[in-house]
């Protein structure tokens, strides 16, 4: 590779590495966890389906029911009517509490009867007896504990962590552990607790189901964008309360780990990927989370109010046969949390969304793997920027990097809609991005100089395509002398001093600007190098600066074209009164010396050597044997698959070696019948000729020049003949014909 590429290798490179160590952990970049988290949001709600979920509603304890009822916390009794009202009244299916109760009520009044009893009305056995008569309707927690017993209900607590307030508190009781520590047979890194809010025992004991509800696994920017289904607490296992609502609603299904198994299957548990809730999926990551399927913007579930379930105003629609939660959206009970959805969302339709995704096994899943997956985007569109940005120009860049950024946005919102598979998205992103400008800026910067230095080289003898692929390799391009087989080619117009001598100067600048123009671009456009204008003449070479296999075949296919663009401008030269013109090519190929070449006064990039100089000669026989294209031999030798006339071996000035000219003909598949029977028979009269059967070679050269008076070659060898006859050549001819000094 070249020390371009190298170069764009070494900055690909050093941009993937800060991407790696963040991926690995090694170095985290703070930015690029921000950027995601909010790429995160953004596809969250553009794929959200924003309906309404009726199967779960939401029992609002709301500002209006507060005003009404009193401040909270309410007397137990009030909780334990509208327990009864829910199940009896309304025929609930499920009811969870967001919430919960460590504490005894003190504003039943039953302290104060303690009070009284303990004073010195306290000997009155009359007043005592009444007391105790009043005593059963003030016991407010046991009357919420008998409405909440043998009911489908789940309450709520809170799990405490190393660091937190209260981490050494222990209050109230846990429910069961739904896998207790005896039974812990995985060791999966599940979130762990060091103490606990719990409810009054006497009402955890009326039901045995409750879930937790704070979110140990808040991102730093207090997002909730994934909660803990699971938490362990001195080796046992417990539940959130989504989860314990979901199975509750579900018919408390048994639960079961599934776990990522590579080559040498789970280790120690560290590969949790699923928790089956009966025949339901639900994705875990390692701690035992799961993303929040949000299906909506706050209020994407019914609401009803406290107050009008309990004065029995409530319709029976959504609440019968519902999941409810009890929560609430008072500003002033502290409830509301920042989500990717809405800055101002109620925390108990987290759990309801949890709930709902549960149900539905709409659950984002971002596994282990994830990050072989971002592995392998980083590393593939460092190949792709690297290898295409090196190549194309910058509008195909543009365009490229483009189509990118869109394949990469697109390939991940199909895996995030279609498989529920959340993939990075803007650190592959900014990756690309980071890719284009570090190239584009080295492109611009320095590629761009080395381009711009070979345009000012090179421009004015190469087409601007092959100044752009030059710029490919910059460093492998100079005018320094370098000697390699390349391909000549001369051009000149016919009769071009009576041509200049009919016009006025004016004119004759206008005929040469519009006969040199298309001319050079045909050159160009056969990746010819043009060397020099002289005058009418056109000297072109091809196989340098940039090298080219196919240099003859290049240079013979641009001169057919030149003669068919002549054609073309004819028309346009009678129109303007301009006299027609004709040119004759020649072609050479063989050794020369190519580079810049002059004075401390001029230089100039040109061609020069033996096969340089027999290029131009062969030029100038075209008028001689009457054709418009004459090759040499190694020309011909280079382009097998076309056919050629060979017209003469000749000894041409400054050459004492014999050398053979050739006219082409066209591609050897392409010949009609008439030209190889042509070219058969004028081959044998060549033959006749060269070894000293002048009568029967004039006869076959006579017959020819019947049928093809169009060529003058015919008619040269016929006059050759009669010369021959008069005055025999020695007996040392070889068959060649020198042309001196002509």
């Amino acid at each position: 590779m070249s020390s371009r590429v190298w170069i764009r290798v070494l900055i690909s490179v050093a941009l993937f590495l800060p991407f790696f160590f963040n991926l690995r952990g090694d170095w985290p970049v703070p930015a690029f966890r921000h950027l995601e988290r909010l790429a995160y949001d953004l596809r969250v709600r553009i794929t959200m389906p924003d309906t309404l979920d009726d199967r779960i509603v939401i029992v609002d304890l709301d500002e209006r029911s507060i005003v009404e009822i009193g401040q909270w916390p309410w007397p137990r009794a009030v909780l334990a009517r509208l327990v009864t009202t829910l199940f009896d009244e309304y025929g609930i299916r499920v009811l969870g509490w967001d919430m919960v109760f460590p504490e005894k009520d003190r504003s039943s009044g039953g302290d104060l009867l303690d009070q009284i009893e303990a004073g010195p009305l306290g000997d009155n056995q009359a007043l005592r007896r009444q007391l105790e008569s009043l005593r059963p309707a003030l016991e407010t927690d046991r009357i919420l504990g008998e409405s909440l017993w043998g009911r489908n209900v789940v309450l709520g607590y809170v799990f405490r962590h190393a660091g937190d307030t209260g981490s050494d508190v222990l209050t109230g009781a846990l429910p069961p552990p739904l896998i207790p520590a005896s039974q812990q047979k995985t060791r999966i890194p599940f979130i762990e607790a060091v103490a606990y809010t719990g409810n009054l025992a006497e009402l955890q004991a009326a039901v045995p189901y409750a879930g937790f509800f704070e979110n140990a696994t808040l991102d730093r920017d207090g997002v909730y964008r994934r909660v803990p289904l699971l938490q362990q607490y001195q080796g046992a296992l417990y539940e959130s309360l989504g989860l314990a609502v979901a199975r509750a609603a579900l018919d408390r299904p048994p639960l079961k780990f599934q776990f990522y198994s590579g080559p040498e299957g789970p280790r120690d548990g560290l590969d949790l990927e699923w928790l089956w809730v009966g025949d339901r999926r639900v994705p875990l990551d390692a701690q035992g989370a799961v993303l929040v399927p949000y299906r909506g913007q706050a209020g994407s579930f019914p609401y009803v109010s406290v107050l009008d379930v309990l004065s029995g105003k409530a319709p029976r629609y959504p609440l019968k046969d519902a999941i409810v939660l009890i929560g609430t959206s008072a500003p002033g009970l502290h409830d509301l949390r920042t989500t990717p959805v809405g800055e101002r969302y109620n925390g108990v339709e987290i759990h309801a969304n949890i709930i709902s995704g549960i149900l539905d096994e709409r659950m984002l899943q971002h596994p282990l793997y994830v990050r072989g997956i971002e592995l392998l985007m980083l590393v593939l569109i460092g190949v792709l920027m690297t290898v295409v940005l090196a190549r194309v120009s910058v509008v195909a860049s543009i365009v490229f990097s483009l189509l990118l950024l869109s394949t990469i946005v697109g390939v991940n919102l199909g895996l995030w809609t279609g498989w529920g598979m959340v993939i990075p998205l803007a650190t592959p992103l900014l990756y690309a991005f980071s890719l284009y400008v570090a190239h584009m800026v080295y492109g611009y910067f320095v590629e761009a100089r080395g381009r711009r230095a070979l345009s000012n080289l090179f421009g004015q003898y190469v087409p601007p395509e092959l100044v752009e692929e030059m710029g490919r390799n910059p460093s492998h391009f100079d005018m320094s002398s370098d000697s390699r087989e390349m391909t000549v080619l001369f051009s000149d117009v016919r009769g071009f001093t009576s041509i200049a001598e009919t016009l006025a100067p004016r004119e004759l600048s206008q005929l040469m600007n519009e006969f040199l123009t298309p001319m050079t671009k045909v050159i160009h456009r056969h990746r010819g190098t043009i060397d020099k204008y002289m005058g009418d003449a056109i000297m072109a070479f091809w196989g340098a600066p940039l090298a080219d296999d196919h240099h003859a075949r290049n240079a013979l296919l641009a001169a057919i074209e030149m003669q068919g663009a002549l054609q073309e401008l004819l028309p346009l030269f009678a129109k303007r009164g301009w006299p027609p013109i004709r040119i004759g090519i020649g072609i050479n190929t063989g050794m020369m010396r190519v580079g810049n070449m002059g004075s401390e006064f001029r230089m100039a990039y040109t061609v020069m050597g033996d096969s340089v100089n027999l290029g131009a000669r062969i030029e100038g026989l075209t008028k001689t044997y009457g054709v418009t294209i004459a090759v040499g031999e190694i020309t011909r030798n280079a382009v097998p698959d076309f056919s050629f006339l060979e017209l003469d071996r000749v000894r041409v000035r400054g050459k004492g070696k014999p050398v053979a000219i050739y006219e082409p003909l066209g591609p050897r598949n392409g010949l009609d019948p008439e030209t190889r029977s042509m070219l058969r028979r004028y081959h044998e009269a060549l033959r006749l000729y060269r070894s000293g059967e002048w009568e029967v070679a004039e006869k076959e050269f006579y017959q020819l020049h019947q049928a093809h008076r169009q060529r003058k070659i015919f008619q040269i060898y016929l006059d050759r003949l009669a010369h021959y006859r008069n005055y025999p050549p020695g007996d040392d001819w070889d068959g060649v014909f020198s042309y001196g000094d002509r």
